[in-house]
């Protein structure tokens, strides 16, 4: 009863899942039902998820799953992303006729995976949850089945994803091979006292789990399908894939690196900080040349791993710590910026064709049109460019300070450089919504409860720049 318990929140939502999937076959075509059965199983979660936040570490079913600080803290941010993510794809996957009920139930297993994966104590777990959220997600963005750009998003990343799976699978065998067991406590047992660090299998197993979960974050130089996922999926899919799944990744690495692989820490430390320079490189330069806004937010997404990363470089608690508060804040950052892009994507062409905000043109004049959605996508600017007040300035400061103080001041000044760089292609999407006379002269009219969801998510944006420690007081905690 014990090991149930601990994972309650996972066993009723997956059981809410395939009650949901029953429900979608009997539901007919703009019901709402399936939407709303969706986000009831998310909440009643949070509240499971939210009951175990004040429980001691406990590791149930023989080692291979438990809770921890830092497993309640980002499964309440997943799920509390993971109910935006819906709120904002509602009217959108119901205007483009993308199989309703799909989309929802895929949505809530990825969740579920994500879950999984950060709670994991065993190889064999990480993987279990990995997968879970990976095939769905390959599903999730060959929904719009009409769409070619969306078809051939599809089979870049299912063909990509599962190299990126084999290359993780092999260094956990390899790590298997090194150690003898499958469970995290062991493996870090048998390197630091077994004295496998120095083994070459560990060596060669821990470079293969990097290159796994560098793909899977989508750091330099494994970022290739991230520009071209973004930009085929549909919107609503790929703001899915932007936000949760970074802090899912992020705990990936947190297991496979510091949980079980402390004592390599100096092997780890020198391919990470790699990572992290030609992903803050790579990212903020080719981002400046991108016309196409989902492309641009791609290479965001690039140039924000490899901050993310400056945290885990250093390979101390105050590091990890910077590392998740910038996973979750920039998750929730990225939400607002791709709502607001979901909220544009109304009406049609004049083709016929439904209209989609996806050039960085179509933002223009945009506070003469609605001022919420300027103020939202400001907001949410400022914060990726790393400006103050703004909760991205805080994290970057945190990040770039970890940085520092474990003697990675070269990678710090990347990280400065390329923060100012990165500035350029933000505010050019500023001067566009205020200071250009839109394309487009109707007004924009979200739902109304799309418009609270997001003057929420903006004002979080703001609110919690001015006072990070509401989160970074349960980041510190995690790793004390």
């Amino acid at each position: 009863m014990d090991s149930l318990t601990i994972a309650a929140p996972e066993i009723f939502l997956l059981t809410a899942t395939c009650i949901v999937l029953v429900v979608s076959l009997f539901t007919r075509a703009g019901s709402n039902a399936v939407y709303w059965l969706s986000q009831l199983s998310l909440i009643v979660t949070l509240f499971f998820v939210w009951g175990q936040t004040q429980t001691d570490p406990v590791v149930a079913y023989v080692g291979a799953y438990g809770i921890d600080g830092m497993s309640s803290t980002l499964k309440v941010w997943l799920l509390i992303v993971g109910i935006g993510v819906l709120l904002y794809s509602r009217d959108y996957v119901s205007a483009r006729r993308i199989q309703r009920g799909e989309y929802f139930v895929l949505a809530l297993f990825a969740i579920a995976g994500m879950m999984i994966m950060v709670s994991a104590k065993h190889l064999l777990t990480v993987y279990l949850g990995l997968e879970l959220l990976a095939l769905s997600q390959y599903a999730m963005v060959a929904l719009a089945r009409d769409d070619g750009d969306a078809s051939e998003a599809a089979m870049k990343y299912f063909v990509l994803g599962a190299l990126a799976s084999g290359m993780l699978l092999y260094g956990m065998s390899m790590i298997y091979g090194a150690t003898g067991s499958l469970e995290l406590a062991a493996i870090r047992d048998a390197v630091v006292v077994g004295g496998a660090e120095g083994s070459v299998p560990a060596r060669f197993g821990l470079t293969f789990l990097i290159v796994g979960i560098a793909f899977k974050l989508g750091a330099v130089p494994f970022h290739m399908w991230v520009p071209d996922v973004y930009e085929g999926a549909p919107t609503s899919v790929a703001m899915f894939i932007a936000t949760a799944p970074k802090i899912a990744a992020f705990a990936m690495l947190i297991r496979l690196l510091v949980d079980a692989l402390p004592a390599l820490n100096t092997d780890w430390q020198a391919m990470l900080a790699i990572l992290a320079a030609l992903s803050m490189i790579v990212g903020n330069l080719v981002a400046i040349a991108q016309t196409n806004i989902k492309r641009m937010l791609a290479y965001s997404t690039i140039s924000n791993v490899g901050f993310l990363l400056l945290g885990i470089v250093g390979a101390t608690p105050a590091g990890y710590s910077a590392a998740m508060f910038y996973a979750i804040t920039y998750s929730f950052t990225t939400l607002a910026a791709f709502g607001v892009l979901i909220a544009l994507s109304r009406g049609t062409r004049e083709d016929g064709s439904p209209f989609e905000a996806v050039m960085i043109d179509d933002l223009a004049g945009l506070a003469k049109r609605n001022s919420l959605l300027a103020g939202v996508m400001l907001l949410a600017m400022i914060s990726l460019a790393g400006v103050p007040p703004m909760v991205g300035f805080y994290a970057k400061l945190a990040v770039l300070r970890a940085a520092v103080d474990a003697g990675f001041t070269w990678l710090a000044l990347i990280g400065v450089a390329m923060s100012v760089a990165g500035a350029f292609y933000y505010l050019r999407v500023i001067k566009l919504m205020f200071f250009d006379e839109p394309l487009v002269t109707s007004e924009v009219t979200p739902a109304g409860d799309v418009s609270a969801g997001l003057a929420v998510n903006g004002l979080a944006v703001l609110l919690l720049g001015i006072f990070p420690s509401v989160i970074m007081a349960a980041c510190i905690a995690a790793f004390a």
